[in-house]
């Protein structure tokens, strides 16, 4: 019985209403079961997203039913796809991954490998999970872009240096522009902030230093022009 799991049923000439409806059932569970893990694992993800993960092995199943060993139904279907243009935004890598990885179950359940699948999808939907419980990879610090404003008559170079040194942020002045006729400058800086610092008083800080001029602190240390 294990080892007819874990057999293939790609060389099969004829395949049955059964094997058939076992493939569409299982590419179709393992789909759910990659959602999951997918939801539970992402900080932020779309619906579509996730209900993609779910429909996308039973889809590529169903391809691997129809082509067989029939090379003609191959050319075919190849020839079908290749009118189609897939238009999208450049994803996270990890939604590539889960992708590969939706599509890897969906392949093995339509060769017939159902026991591979299923191991396969199981090792792998709990290495994400573990992988996410020991936070592996996770930044200690973060790099983030902070712009600040100042009046004319302080030395832009050196007036945050104290602060700065406090808080053990490291910091790289990056821009200096002139604002409001010159009475004004704003400067930018790519700034690293540890997980334990109080971002709030940091900036009250700063905020002291510049008279309460504007302040700004985004998650992208890109200067832009």
């Amino acid at each position: 019985m294990l080892d007819s799991l874990f057999s293939t049923a790609a060389s099969a000439t004829e395949l049955s209403l059964g094997d058939a409806l076992l493939t569409l059932f299982l590419s179709f569970a393992l789909g759910g079961l990659i959602s999951f893990t997918y939801m539970k694992t992402q900080a932020a993800y779309t619906q579509n997203f996730a209900l993609t993960m779910i429909v996308l092995p039973t889809i590529v199943a169903i391809i691997i039913l129809l082509i067989g060993s029939n090379i003609a139904r191959a050319f075919s279907l190849a020839g079908a796809f290749s009118i189609i243009r897939f238009r999208s935004a450049p994803g996270d890598p990890k939604d590539i991954a889960f992708v590969l990885f939706t599509m890897a179950a969906g392949l093995a359940c339509g060769v017939g490998a159902y026991g591979y699948a299923i191991l396969f999808t199981v090792v792998l939907c709990l290495l994400m999970f573990l992988l996410k419980a020991i936070k592996f990879g996770a930044k200690t610090s973060t790099q983030k872009l902070l712009k600040v404003t100042i009046p004319e008559n302080l030395n832009y170079e050196r007036t945050f240096d104290e602060i700065f040194n406090i808080f053990s942020v490291k910091y790289e002045l990056k821009k200096v522009r002139t604002t409001e006729l010159g009475s004004l400058y704003e400067l930018v800086y790519a700034v690293t902030i540890g997980q334990e610092t109080d971002q709030k008083e940091l900036l009250d800080a700063i905020r002291v230093r510049n008279g309460n001029l504007d302040i700004s602190l985004t998650m992208t240390p890109t200067v832009t022009e």
